[in-house]
């Protein structure tokens, strides 16, 4: 294994458990390591610090551990099988009536780079570093041995979350078992789970508590779900005796997963209908008085570049769905953005109830759910906030 070397006095956040490396702060490597190999970090003096993945880029080293240990077999399997303790302690993994959850959430699970959701007894795996991506196969070997029988296969899906300069040549695929079955449970509601083409791992599984906290506030309402994708908190909201529920997305093949979904839980029922639109759009025209709003946008801001203009169309979206709500209406807005903070994005929300002239109390802030945990040494790690607000 290579060494890394430190600049001088680089070594502080590493000191306090933080799992990255920048590249600023690197002095030297020893020889020509490939991307993502594995190298121990030393300080300028030559002390060990950790052992991570290398890459090219503005994070250098993802952090696997720091003690000076080796990464083999038994490495993944103590690390996987400390995930899925956490799964089994917040009554996850294990539950006949839930299904589909994150069994390993990067950082805040201590393995940097990598993502695996639980669907059923299928594993979907995702790699964001070229290390994860290299050590794939050792990985899904030890997540076998941790899983076992609840576990019969392992779909990998990187294609679109490693970096293309790597030319990895990377397709998706599965390393184990394969299946046509694609639908799983989630609080006792069905889902079909798009792994082959979806977007993240084919669901959005850290929306799982909302949607529930969507169900409780349902009852009686006109619900318009904005950016539905495949349809969660529609589903939910139906569940919870909604009157009518509305699903928006720009792309017709969503629009077409949603009305799945509902069909799967809900066969018949005349309450949902969907829309292949844009949503500002949408809202514009939209004349129908909805008293439930959800507004759950892709990342508007997946950059700091990207970060004050992602802040004006926060407000925009926000702005223009108050102006037409009813007074006593329930509006769920989110922010999946990493680079927004939840002061900024408070702030677009105040700023949107102050152009559409309405009172607006909070009644809820939400963030991601215990499945998406955040290493208290990566505080980057808390992504997902929302809001829910009482529109006047």
């Amino acid at each position: 294994m290579k060494n890394l070397y430190l600049l001088k006095n680089k070594e502080e956040s590493l000191r306090r458990f933080h799992p990255w490396v920048f590249s600023g702060a690197v002095q030297r490597i020893e020889g020509q390591p490939q991307e993502g190999e594995r190298l121990r970090v030393l300080t300028s003096q030559g002390e060990f610090i950790a052992i991570g993945h290398w890459q090219i880029g503005s994070i250098a080293v993802r952090v696997l551990t720091f003690e000076d240990e080796p990464i083999d077999r038994a490495f993944w399997v103590r690390r996987l099988r400390s995930a899925l303790d956490v799964r089994r302690t917040i009554g996850l993994a294990g539950n006949p009536k839930n299904d589909t959850y994150r069994l390993v959430h990067g950082e805040g699970d201590s393995l940097p780079g990598l993502v695996i959701d639980m669907y059923g007894r299928t594993a979907v795996m995702q790699a964001h570093s070229v290390g994860m991506h290299v050590d794939r196969m050792e990985i899904a070997q030890a997540l076998k041995e941790v899983m076992g029988d609840d576990l019969q296969n392992i779909f990998y899906k990187s294609e679109t979350t490693l970096p293309f300069k790597a030319g990895l040549g990377q397709e998706n695929g599965f390393l184990l078992g394969s299946t046509p079955e694609n639908v799983a449970m989630e609080n006792g509601l069905r889902f079909h789970i798009d792994w082959l083409k979806g977007q993240k791992t084919g669901f959005f599984v850290d929306q799982r508590d909302n949607r529930s906290l969507v169900e409780q506030y349902s009852k009686g309402r006109r619900v318009l779900n904005m950016f539905c994708y495949t349809g969660g908190f529609s589903v939910y909201a139906l569940r919870g005796g909604a009157h009518l529920v509305h699903s928006v997305d720009s792309s017709q093949k969503a629009v077409d997963l949603v009305n799945e979904n509902v069909e799967l839980n809900f066969p018949g029922d005349q309450r949902h209908q969907a829309f292949a639109e844009d949503a500002f759009k949408f809202l514009d025209q939209m004349t129908e008085p909805y008293d439930l709003v959800i507004l759950d946008p892709p990342a508007f801001a997946k950059h700091r570049d990207a970060v004050r203009h992602a802040i004006k169309g926060y407000t925009k979206l926000n702005a223009r769905a108050m102006e037409k709500m009813p007074a006593g209406s329930i509006l769920f807005t989110f922010s999946c953005s990493q680079a927004i903070s939840k002061e900024q994005f408070r702030m677009a929300v105040f700023t949107a109830a102050t152009l559409a002239h309405r009172r607006v109390r909070i009644l809820h802030q939400l963030y991601q759910p215990a499945d998406h945990p955040v290493n208290i040494y990566h505080p980057e790690g808390e992504y997902l906030k929302g809001l829910v607000l009482f529109v006047e």
